[in-house]
Parts: C-alpha cells; sequence; structure tokens
C-alpha cells in the first residue's frame, strides 16, 4: 500500500496547487502551460469544452477571456499517494453567480516539478 499525505509530499502538491490557483484567478498564462504536463496524453476536460493533449489545453488558454475568473474555493481536498502522484478536488462558486463548481486534477512528479496530467471542471445546474 502507498503512504498517503506524507507530509513533505503533501506540502509540495498543495504549494503547486496553490501556484496554479493564483495563476487561474490571475489568467498567468505562462503558469498555467508550465502546470500542464507537456504531452498527448495529457487531458482536460472543461464546462464547455473537451481537450486532448497538452497543444490543445495550450491553445485554449491562449484564445480565453480573462475576465470573470474570480472565485471562491469553498471546500479543497488534496490528497497524495506515495511520493509521485496526488489528486486535488475543488469546490468554487465564481464571483456573481450562485452555481457550485467542481474541479478535480490528477497531478504527477515529473523531472520538471508537479505537474496536472489530468482535469475536469463542471458546473452544477
Amino acid at each position: 500500500m502507498l503512504p498517503i499525505n506524507l507530509p513533505d509530499v503533501l506540502a509540495e502538491v498543495t504549494a503547486a496547487f496553490n501556484r496554479y490557483e493564483a495563476a487561474l484567478v490571475g489568467n498567468d498564462v505562462a503558469v498555467l502551460d508550465e502546470l500542464f504536463w507537456d504531452s498527448p496524453h495529457t487531458l482536460r476536460y472543461g464546462a464547455t469544452e473537451n481537450l486532448y493533449g497538452y497543444a490543445a489545453i495550450q491553445a485554449f488558454r491562449a484564445g480565453r477571456p480573462s475576465q470573470g475568473l474570480e472565485r471562491t474555493l469553498l471546500k479543497t481536498v488534496i490528497t497524495t499517494y506515495g511520493r509521485d502522484f496526488a489528486s486535488a478536488n475543488v469546490e468554487f462558486r465564481r464571483i456573481g453567480s450562485d452555481r457550485t463548481g467542481r474541479q478535480s486534477q490528477t497531478w504527477l512528479r515529473t523531472p520538471e516539478g508537479w505537474r496536472v496530467v489530468a482535469a475536469h471542471v463542471s458546473l452544477l445546474a
């Protein structure tokens, strides 16, 4: 059985997640691009789009509007599995909206650092 939430690994992934969150609401596309694994195997299912491969995710980020990205995190659960694998799951609400959103990310330790290898964003009705 893999050890769950080793304190040093949990701290690393939490820092990477927090960096991602700041880049997301600040529309720092360079950091968002950096934190996704540069691979054709990476995927992101968005609220309105399905993106397969790093290039598709990067193109989406480059063309996305930079307004209305602010949000409040309602609940965040980060779990690490061993030293090289983690998940981050969030419930959020965009500023000015009463809909609850959900975001899940799968993180993998790579030679370049922690990277998102799969992500999913959805909104509850």
